[in-house]
């Protein structure tokens, strides 16, 4: 089981470069196992034992089954998870000329590493705005092929490289696409145009606007002289999605069990389809009891917010508290911060650990030290709006935000299993 759902994350990365690509492929595995798309706009027919999904944006999506027992009574079963990750989006307009060169122009989205950028073979992805016969449309556009990339400064010319420096986003990370010889004069829109012919077979009218991010075309792998580690773009948290959408896809039919991962988490996820915003809350009201009977199905519920942890790095071991160290292959990591930067409290730690100790799942603690900042994640904005009682946990990794990450190999099998075993849960504390 193992080494099958390890595969699948590695396709399932491969196929998600983007929060669009990975919502889309998201709903593709769930319209393949069965579940039904509804149509925000539409009125909705749900009944005991349907299951469905609904997405936002194209780069969110609330997925759920409604379980035979009685909603109100027995609560809901949630996972949360995100579908973007730190990168290099376009700028609107990037066309740049230096030197003989085509660049391109990129704003940083969320909290890079942007060190290992550079000298990496990228491609480009997202989503395309176009008008058409009269019509406006988008499509989703992915080159694949290694188009750009940023190279580093010779050390000769930067001899204190190696004793670090500050990478200026403006001035140094606009990738190189082309070389630019005589009076050409590259034009941005027309290669995105040229892409929507290739893919797509159409022919837009004008390109009227986009939503694009560089990624590394380097797939996802096992590595390590036994296999131990999965390294791969986007683990965080892609990885969680993927773990959520397995354990959705097995659940019993008695439970109502519901999978939402939303974008923006790594700018702060107030938006549209982000966690602090209504995206979830509207989809449960549609779907669920309304006055008395949606706040007591509520109060009977519980969010597992999964996001990745920080896993100790056996090169950087003082940059975590001594007794709480999450180690790789080790199991699902329950985080806690007394200042809410994570939702955790004792009732919902208690059933989480007790959870993985009934299904024979190595469970582990983080908290950070107490003169580091903390991060955060969904769980406390998802609590914070939905008024849900939730518990914060996360598979550790290394390398947290870079272009590549890393994580123990034989950890989502463990996060799975315990995911599925939430979803067959018959009663909740």
């Amino acid at each position: 089981m193992q080494q099958a759902l390890n595969q699948g994350l590695i396709e399932f990365l491969q196929a998600s470069p983007t929060p669009f690509h990975a919502t889309r492929n998201l709903a593709q595995h769930l319209q393949a196992a069965g579940f039904k798309a509804l149509d925000e706009r539409e009125s909705w027919h749900t009944q005991a034992g349907g299951r469905y999904y609904v997405t936002r944006n194209d780069s969110a999506i609330v997925a759920f089954q409604l379980g035979s027992k009685p909603v109100v009574e027995h609560g809901m079963r949630l996972v949360g998870a995100h579908t973007d990750s730190p990168c290099l989006r376009v700028k609107p307009q990037p066309d740049l000329q230096r030197q003989g060169f085509w660049q391109l122009g990129v704003e940083v989205y969320g909290g890079a590493l942007l060190a290992p950028w550079f000298d990496r073979d990228l491609s480009l992805a997202g989503r395309v705005t176009y008008s058409r016969d009269g019509r406006i449309e988008s499509q989703l556009v992915d080159f694949r092929l290694p188009i750009a990339v940023i190279p580093s400064l010779a050390i000769h010319l930067n001899r204190e490289a190696n004793q670090g420096w500050a990478i200026n986003a403006q001035n140094e990370l606009p990738p190189l696409v082309a070389q630019v010889f005589g009076d050409e004069s590259p034009d941005f829109r027309a290669l995105l145009a040229e892409q929507l012919s290739r893919e797509h077979d159409l022919v837009a009218d004008v390109i009227l606007d986009f939503e694009l991010s560089f990624y590394d075309t380097q797939a996802a792998a096992v590595v390590g002289l036994n296999g131990d580690f999965i390294t791969g773009a986007r683990l965080d948290n892609l990885l969680s999605c993927f773990a959520g959408l397995q354990a959705l896809l097995h659940a019993t039919p008695e439970e109502t069990c519901v999978l939402v991962c939303t974008d923006h988490e790594e700018v702060g996820s107030c938006s549209m389809c982000g966690a602090d915003g209504p995206f979830l809350e509207q989809v449960l009201r549609r779907v669920l009891p309304e006055g008395d009977g949606f706040q007591r199905c509520i109060n009977r519920s519980l969010l597992i917010s999964a996001d990745n942890a920080h896993a100790v790095h056996p090169n950087y071991a003082d940059k975590h508290d001594g007794n709480h160290g999450p180690k790789l292959n080790a199991g699902p990591v329950i985080k806690v911060n007394s200042n809410q930067r994570y939702a955790t409290n004792s009732e919902t730690a208690g059933f989480f650990r007790h959870l993985c100790v009934e299904n024979e799942v190595p469970v582990q603690s983080f908290v950070t030290r107490s003169d580091l900042g903390c991060g955060s994640t969904i769980g406390p904005i998802t609590a914070g709006q939905l008024g849900v009682r939730t518990v914060d946990i996360g598979l550790p990794t290394f390398a947290m935000h870079s272009i590549r990450e890393l994580a123990g190999s034989q950890d989502l099998e463990h996060l799975v299993k315990v995911l599925t075993a939430f979803y067959a849960s018959t009663t909740l504390p």
